[in-house]
């Protein structure tokens, strides 16, 4: 996968990112189209995590919310979906289908059958009276355009059925069919997340059917998923695409060598770059500061951080599964956490302190004032919360 190997450090990283993840102040984007497209995918665990992605890359960040409803519930340039790592996402929609082929059928299969396997062994009805739910709900969802759950099993009064989950075991649970059901048809691609019953912080979601597709090959999906991201996230290490896609190495090692990737020395070990982009990249003319919310995608993208996260700061910034809280940014390289607090302030602490003096604490500073302004009377608080945002949130 290439000749001479040229060496990328961790300054020339920091450079790649700022400017293709929309966060250098000359390098932010109009639309929230555009910031998914730049990102690949945006996290979408917690529905906050969302805008305030978006808001945090767009030029005019007073437009983050009606902008990204527009998106996301009219014009359906965007759609949130289960995708890597069997989470949720919103991904550019004309992405689906590649998607849904190179990380969903696979989740899609083992789900169903574990359905399937858990009812059975409740004593609940059989596949085939599943398979009768599913396609009516379908058929009630397509005329509703967009339901919850409790509305569709008006529509088909099976989905309120309920069966006991792992019975005699510590963690014995009592599902309805409609929540397992319809957790199912989501990775299966038949089913999206439609408009929150909420605001845009709200996790309770209507669903609506999934936009129409192709069926693609599963080898050429992965292949087109790992070459939109190596684009936007390049270098990275076997281990990253491993970890960000959820593949085996198998399949990230067949997909690097379909797209044509070209091999460079990162401090991990051996990255990998699209072919074409292996020369030097220069960043942008100013340092720039960001406040990123909890599992935003720059945040969450590699599984080797050290380049731009310090390991003695994870502690305050990570809960213990792993997931980042709001993460305070100077020029490249996390270097503190944020938190809002009841009021509506926006307070942030430095935890790495090397090369930040007045002109990185006043530009974060602004960036704390720009996020207020947007955000306004909304409250926001992670759904997974860590050390330094609790502290900070008081």
């Amino acid at each position: 996968m290439g000749d001479a190997v040229r060496y990328v450090g961790a300054d020339e990283r920091r450079a790649r990112l700022a400017v293709r993840h929309r966060l250098a102040a000359g390098a932010r984007a109009a639309r929230p189209e555009e910031v998914a497209d730049a990102l690949v995918a945006l996290h979408g665990t917690d529905p906050a995590t969302v805008y305030l992605a978006v808001g945090a890359r767009l030029v005019d960040p007073a437009r983050t919310v009606t902008e990204t409803d527009r998106a996301l519930y009219e014009d359906r340039s965007l759609v949130r979906m289960h995708g890597m790592r069997h989470t949720v996402f919103v991904f550019p929609t004309g992405l689906t289908a590649v998607v849904h082929a190179s990380t969903g059928l696979a989740v899609a299969a083992r789900e169903r059958a574990s359905l399937v396997k858990h009812m059975a062994s409740a004593g609940a009805p059989d596949a085939a009276w599943l398979k009768e739910v599913e396609e009516s709900l379908l058929a009630a969802l397509a005329r509703r355009g967009q339901a919850t759950a409790t509305e569709l099993a008006t529509d088909e009064p099976r989905l309120r059925e309920q069966f006991v989950y792992a019975p005699g075991k510590s963690y014995e649970g009592v599902h309805t069919v409609s929540s397992r059901l319809l957790r199912v048809l989501g990775v299966e691609g038949k089913v999206v997340r439609g408009r929150p019953l909420g605001s845009w912080t709200s996790s309770q979601f209507r669903w609506a059917v999934a936009p129409e597709h192709p069926e693609l090959d599963v080898a050429e999906a992965q292949a087109a998923l790992l070459e939109r991201w190596l684009t936007a996230c390049g270098p990275a290490t076997e281990a990253d695409l491993k970890w960000w896609t959820g593949w085996k190495v198998t399949d990230v090692r067949r997909a690097l060598t379909a797209i044509g990737a070209r091999a460079v020395s990162l401090d991990e070990g051996t990255g990998y770059v699209v072919a074409g982009d292996v020369d030097p990249v220069a960043g942008p003319e100013e340092p720039w500061a960001a406040l990123l919310p909890g599992l935003d995608p720059t945040a969450m993208g590699w599984q080797a951080r050290d380049w731009y996260l310090a390991p003695d700061i994870r502690p305050a910034l990570f809960d213990r599964s792993g997931n980042v809280g709001p993460t305070v940014w100077w020029d490249g390289r996390v270097v503190g956490g944020w938190a809002q607090r009841p009021d509506g302030e926006i307070v942030w602490r430095l935890l790495d302190e090397e090369g930040v003096g007045s002109e990185a604490e006043a530009a974060i500073a602004a960036e704390a004032e720009r996020m207020r302004g947007w955000v306004g009377t909304s409250r926001v608080t992670p759904r997974f919360r860590t050390p330094l945002e609790k502290e900070l949130a008081g």
